[in-house]
């Protein structure tokens, strides 16, 4: 199974707009499938500085200065955006890019970063998700001149014109999950990609399986779901390199080479061909060093390459 690497980076752990377009244009630069960014607002741990940058605004940026690496992200969540504020969004940053977005969507979770910046944290936000994605595809598939409406819980829209429309026929939506039966039948009526965040190795045969057989229970196919995980990277060509890497981010080398892909690139190959072996066929590297431009070059040169 041919695996597509993609950079997935966490740009509120401190980085500017600069800093990301250096990361994505190096991405490109070295084929990389796609640049991925988080969407949140508070940094988990440090002081985050300069401060954080807002995902779509960034994608809408990198949309004009780069121009064949797809862009998306992991996630953003549903308690951020209003979801026909979040259409318009993603179908204008499609169209700025020429069709290359794809919209990673769900619940949040991250409740401290909600009150640092006064973003409504309810109990209950399966149902927000859910209504959203109603709401984003009826918008995006509303054909032009007609009208979308939707009466629900949390979210009522009346004769919405449904504008603008992507490029894209169809925006890729990736959800994720633990495999839950009803994650897994919410990514089956909605989903592309079915995304595993930060498992451990050993259980992502397992939930593929698992992913797969309630998807099937549906009647949708499962050759239609695209499996991924993202998990930390850090690669060095040698132990040493791959020690001072870990060191500038805070990382335990120990702890990424048992639950990510760590250590030398031997080990990053061997790991990687695990991954495929379990029915992934698309890996997010999260690299917490925007900066480390030659860990992105090591990685395409020296582990891509050897897949």
């Amino acid at each position: 199974m041919t695996l597509d690497l993609r950079i997935f980076t966490e740009p509120q752990q401190g980085a500017t707009y600069d800093d990301q377009l250096r990361a994505a244009k190096a991405a490109e630069a070295l084929g990389f499938g796609a640049f991925f960014r988080s969407d949140h607002y508070l940094a988990m741990g440090g002081e985050g500085l300069p401060g954080p940058t807002d995902a779509w605004t960034t994608l809408a940026g990198l949309a004009r200065e780069t121009s064949t690496i797809r862009l998306g992200t992991l996630v953003s969540a549903a308690t951020f955006r209003h979801p026909g504020v979040l259409a318009i969004q993603v179908a204008q940053v499609d169209q700025m890019s020429g069709g290359r977005v794809e919209l990673g969507l769900g619940a949040g979770w991250f409740e401290a970063e909600h009150r640092a910046y006064g973003i409504p944290f309810p109990a209950r936000r399966f149902g927000l998700l859910e209504e959203q994605l109603e709401i984003l595809t009826g918008l995006w598939g509303t054909p032009v001149g007609e009208t979308f409406s939707f009466s629900g819980t949390h979210y009522t829209l009346v004769d919405s014109p449904a504008l603008p429309k992507p490029v894209q026929p169809h925006v890729p939506l990736v959800m994720g999950g633990q495999g839950r039966p009803r994650s897994v039948a919410l990514a089956a009526r909605f989903a592309d990609e079915f995304n595993q965040d930060f498992p451990d190795p050993s259980t992502i045969a397992t939930r593929v399986r698992s992913v797969d057989d309630g998807v099937r229970a549906t009647g949708r196919e499962r050759g239609r779901l695209v499996h991924s995980v993202v998990l930390p990277a850090v690669v060095g060509a040698t132990e040493a390199d791959a020690a001072r890497r870990a060191a500038r981010t805070g990382q335990d080398l120990t702890d990424v080479r048992r639950l990510g892909i760590g250590g030398t690139v031997t080990e990053a190959v061997d790991r990687l061909h695990e991954i495929a072996a379990a029915g992934v066929s698309r890996v997010y590297l999260q690299m917490l060093d925007i900066h480390d431009l030659d860990h992105l070059d090591l990685v395409a040169r020296d582990v891509r390459d050897r897949l």
